[in-house]
């Protein structure tokens, strides 16, 4: 699930002689103008005169590491986390490894990567992770990330977002469908490649060079294959592995309300746009809508286990329910219309992240949530992508729905008989099938009442103050991090953060591991014994974590991480049925990958708010942005770990951070 916010991870880029690092280059591109030139169509949002997919074919693959540098950075993150005793053994067994077993799979790994170039060697294996697990996807895998509200206050009405969200969203759809949505590029130099004049040029490279093309002028064009999986698309639960289904022949939207699920078109038979004003019709026909919740709402069912789901699904077709399960796979995505407004903060994140089970549809590849009150969040199903598409459609969509409304608070929706557009699908349930929502509810309902979600804002300083003092914002955000864990719980943590590798022909995340030597040391001066460290020598450790971090943070994002290198080697060891190696049974390499800290970055102008649930039941799951000015934390616990005193820390730590960079002693 930290791989929500992986699209907010650094890029760094070599040329011969140079380094060139891309901090936040999601951010920095969702904060551009993506249009080549106006739409000439109210269909798409505007028209790329290079082609969506033009630099797929020439992307640069993602490198397998060598193996020496793979065993030296998993060493390395394992050091703050044993006494010498462990690290000792750890370090023998890490060592036979690469010595011997370790080496055979590594060179069948990337004779097996050289013979499938158009791929990545991670793609398959973290396919399969996803889709092979058993545990519901509620809490487990599903993040959640929040609209901002429209400026304009009077467009959060919930029927008039509804609409204008439906409308940006299939122009999205149609735009990417076309080939007209703008490439995904980070531009080093803008003022050289994010120019009419060399995107005219560009686009007569051919697709096999134009990669080249774009990277003589410092541009650097990211992974796209994972667009095509955002609509028509879900997935479908199987005994042992799921599946992932996409029909794009679908034109019709699944909606929810109470419960209850309807489906619409909303592109015609000639694949343009319904009329907004039908679109808003059909909406309010919903919205108006008298029938009851039912007593047993089926969208529960998607938060079971997926054994038990897929055995329920298989039930539901041999009743009957095969067509309307089928209108609801091939659906557009998922709209829920919610009936509660939000309270705050908190509520919008347990709304968004899990709500109450019933009207949602947690399979669908994603689902916008829209409340009573406007507020506006997008759930997303984990197995098919990454937070960059998703982050992508959202701020278009945020883009399209604010500055280009198509309806308006005073709009009056299309004289059109909705009653007879709109299908309410229903289900013939028998004994079995009654008995599973009802248990899929208690299941559901036990597990969301274990969690807990806090939040703070840190007002006393951010990026700006950070970066004057030639310190790493997230850097600073995962070193507060480790002190307040230390000051809570005496200990430092396996840790994850997440990096996107979309620089890469199908790359997927890798982890950058926040937790060292250096964190470490820092904490322990900062928490233990500040009394003990001047303010000199405090400004060194921070500047220290700052550097190695940033080191961490490039290697990662350039595919020189440790954990997908590991992880794909005990894949291939298990897919050749062969015993497990012993570094993959040793008890340290099952700790570093208990991540206690799951950590995850965003900030974004669409966004307001993202978060997950912890990824071990003794976990915090941390979503965080670091601001010009502040710094925020939604953090989500079980009963293990109290939240409230870790965010209490990690304010303590800020504070104290702060304190050291401005020049001022601790007390």
């Amino acid at each position: 699930m930290a791989t929500l916010l992986s699209a907010q991870c650094a890029v760094c880029l070599r040329k011969p002689g140079t380094r060139l690092h891309l901090r936040r280059a999601a951010a920095r591109i969702s904060a551009r103008c993506y249009s080549s030139r106006t739409a000439s169509t109210a269909d798409y949002l505007h028209e790329s005169v290079v082609p969506s997919m033009h630099y797929q074919k020439s992307l640069p693959r993602l490198p397998v590491p060598k193996l020496e540098d793979t065993i030296r950075r998993y060493l390395a993150a394992q050091k703050p986390l044993l006494d010498d005793g462990q690290f000792a053994t750890t370090e023998k067994i890490a060592q036979d490894f690469q010595n011997g077993v370790g080496r055979q799979l590594h060179e069948e790994l990337v004779a097996q990567d050289k013979a499938n170039k158009h791929t990545s060697y991670i793609s398959g294996p973290w396919f399969d992770m996803y889709l092979s697990a058993r545990d519901s996807v509620v809490l487990n895998f599903n993040p959640f990330m929040s609209f901002n509200p429209d400026p304009k206050t009077e467009y959060n009405e919930q029927l008039v977002r509804s609409t204008n969200m439906v409308c940006s969203a299939v122009r999205f759809m149609k735009t990417l469908r076309a080939g007209l949505l703008e490439p995904e590029v980070f531009h080093l130099n803008p003022a050289k490649s994010d120019t009419d004049s060399f995107k005219n040029f560009i686009r007569w490279v051919p697709s096999s060079l134009s990669w080249y093309g774009a990277y003589m002028v410092n541009a650097y064009p990211l992974d796209m294959s994972q667009y095509f999986r955002l609509f028509n698309s879900t997935r479908i639960p199987k005994r042992g592995r799921d599946e992932l289904l996409t029909d794009d022949k679908g034109r019709h939207l699944l909606i929810m309300r109470k419960g209850n699920m309807y489906v619409f078109d909303v592109v015609d038979r000639d694949g343009n746009l319904v009329k907004p004003a039908e679109i808003h019709s059909h909406l309010k026909y919903i919205l108006s809508d008298s029938t009851p919740a039912p007593s047993l709402p089926l969208g529960i069912l998607t938060s079971e286990n997926r054994d038990v789901w897929a055995g329920l699904r298989e039930k539901l077709k041999v009743t009957g329910n095969a067509e309307a399960l089928g209108l609801v796979d091939s659906a557009l995505f998922c709209l829920c219309l919610d009936e509660e407004s939000m309270r705050d903060h908190i509520h919008i994140s347990h709304n968004m992240l899990h709500g109450d089970g019933c009207n949602r549809w947690y399979d669908k590849s994603f689902s916008i949530i829209i409340a009573k009150d406007g507020q506006t969040a997008i759930n997303f199903e984990h197995s098919w992508g990454d937070g960059v598409a998703v982050l992508r459609f959202q701020n278009e969509v945020f883009k399209d729905t604010t500055e280009k409304p198509v309806v308006h608070p005073g709009s009056a929706p299309a004289a059109v008989d909705s009653a007879s557009a709109v299908r309410r699908l229903q289900f013939h349930l028998d004994g079995e099938l009654e008995s599973g929502i009802k248990k899929a509810k208690e299941n559901f309902d036990l597990a969301v009442s274990k969690l807990t979600i806090a939040a703070i804002e840190f007002k006393k300083g951010g990026k700006e103050q950070l970066k004057k003092s030639k310190l790493s914002p997230d850097a600073i955000a995962q070193l507060s991090f480790q002190m307040a864990f230390l000051r809570q719980y005496g200990q430092t943590a396996a840790t994850y953060e997440s990096c996107s590798t979309a620089a890469f022909k199908h790359g997927r995340t890798e982890t950058i591991r926040p937790a060292t030597v250096h964190t470490k040391r820092c904490s322990h001066a900062f928490v233990r014994e500040p009394s003990k460290h001047s303010v000199e020598e405090l400004q060194a450790m921070l500047n220290e974590c700052s550097k190695y971090q940033g080191q961490l943070t490039k290697e990662a994002a350039m595919g020189q991480g440790f954990d997908r290198h590991l992880f794909a080697l005990r894949y291939l060891a298990n897919s050749k049925g062969r015993s497990l190696p012993s570094l993959y049974t040793d008890p340290a390499y099952g700790a570093i990958n208990h991540n206690i800290l799951s950590t995850s970055t965003l900030t974004s102008p669409a966004v307001s708010l993202g978060g997950f649930a912890p990824v071990v039941p003794d976990g915090f799951g941390v979503g965080y942005g670091v601001h010009d000015n502040w710094i925020g934390c939604n953090v989500s616990a079980y009963p293990a770990r109290n939240v409230h005193e870790f965010l209490q820390c990690v304010h303590k730590s800020l504070e104290d951070i702060f304190s050291v960079v401005e020049g001022k002693p601790l007390s």
